[in-house]
């Protein structure tokens, strides 16, 4: 750790870091060839304790994907302990070590933690990190591969769902336009202001942006589709898909009392934990959902509203619904015909005598 770093204490008698530019620089390590920081010295910046600032990471695990975020082996921690002096980590087995290995978080996850962390404490240091970011200039330049176009996009997206918090970065940022403008002209051609102009775009204007997809061969806003979708159901709302996630749970926010949800899922990768589905149901005491296994039975995305109904509608999704619109171009389509209905109908009664799914 750099011995210019100090502790300042707030108001409310919370330790934060006073981070300035050398402290960043020397916070910045190379694991698998990219530059990253590590979780317990973020942690120290935004004033958690290493285990709390790992719990608000997980609570939206979802925005993190391996290119945002990454776990250390046992060996890289060894590795740079020995070869860039990283000599605050102690695993377990000796006194004060601790029992999880660190978290490693890329260019991407630092802007995406600033979405993801709320307060006051969190938006101060969040401002000053992008100052001191944007003040790294030639340092970035020299050492850290920049953000690519689709990255960028990808994160601005991403933080349709953190409007509050990034509304307070966006002020910032917009005030010093002009600044950023001159930098940007000035910086060598690694990064040239094509490529990170739709990123700073969205900033610039107010956040009410949001992945799209096509529905029915028009394009519509992913995530207030499916949540239009399923407002539709009277009665019951059949989900099948095994890949799912707390956003899954969120998408359903909107559904009338007393509809009955079914999750049809392996959960592959274990993306929606039992702690997912116990916070979902203190935000959302009025829905309650069944999970049960599809047993391997399903390769598409299906929702089903109102099964066996007069007004049951059928629809084949292209893609999850926690990942629609982000990765690629997805479509959700109606399914109208007679027959492709019954077909489908053959698959629910399958899935619906399959073993209830555990969470873990």
């Amino acid at each position: 750790m750099s011995e210019d770093k100090s502790i300042a204490t707030t108001a409310e008698s919370t330790e934060i870091a006073i981070i300035d530019e050398r402290s960043i620089q020397d916070k910045i390590y190379i694991v698998r060839g990219v530059q990253v920081m590590l979780d317990f010295e973020l942690a120290e910046i935004y004033g958690y304790t290493t285990t709390a600032f790992n719990q608000q990471v997980k609570r939206n695990e979802e925005k993190f994907d391996d290119d945002f975020r990454f776990q250390l082996t046992r060996d890289e921690v060894t590795q740079l302990s020995i070869s860039q002096n990283v000599t605050s980590i102690q695993m377990a087995g000796r006194k004060g070590g601790r029992a999880k290995l660190p978290w490693a978080f890329t260019e991407s996850g630092l802007y995406m933690l600033m979405t993801v962390l709320k307060g006051e404490l969190a938006t101060k240091q969040s401002k000053a990190l992008i100052r001191i970011f944007r003040s790294m200039k030639d340092y970035i330049i020299q050492n850290q591969p920049l953000l690519g176009q689709r990255e960028l996009l990808r994160l601005s997206l991403q933080t349709s769902e953190n409007i509050q918090a990034i509304d307070r970065i966006q002020t910032m940022l917009i005030d010093h336009d002009d600044k950023l403008s001159e930098i940007l002209s000035q910086m060598s051609e690694m990064l040239k202001r094509s490529e990170i102009s739709p990123f700073l775009l969205d900033f610039s204007k107010p956040v009410d942006q949001k992945e799209y997809l096509l529905l029915n061969g028009q394009p519509a806003k992913a995530d207030e589709t499916y949540i239009d979708i399923y407002s539709r159901a009277k009665k019951m709302v059949y989900i099948v898909d095994d890949y799912i996630s707390i956003k899954t749970l969120r998408l359903l926010q909107d559904i009338q009392p007393g509809v009955a949800v079914t999750v049809f899922s392996d959960n592959c990768y274990n993306k929606l934990h039992a702690s997912d589905y116990r916070d979902f149901q203190t935000e959302f005491p009025g829905i309650t959902i069944t999970f049960q296994t599809s047993a391997g039975m399903m390769h598409d995305r299906f929702i089903v509203l109102d099964y066996g109904e007069t007004n049951e509608q059928m629809f084949l999704c292209g893609a999850s619904s926690k990942d629609a619109g982000v990765h690629r171009a997805t479509a959700i389509v109606e399914l109208t015909s007679a027959e492709m209905r019954a077909g489908i109908h053959g698959l629910i009664d399958k899935l619906k005598t399959n073993q209830a799914l555990v969470l873990k």
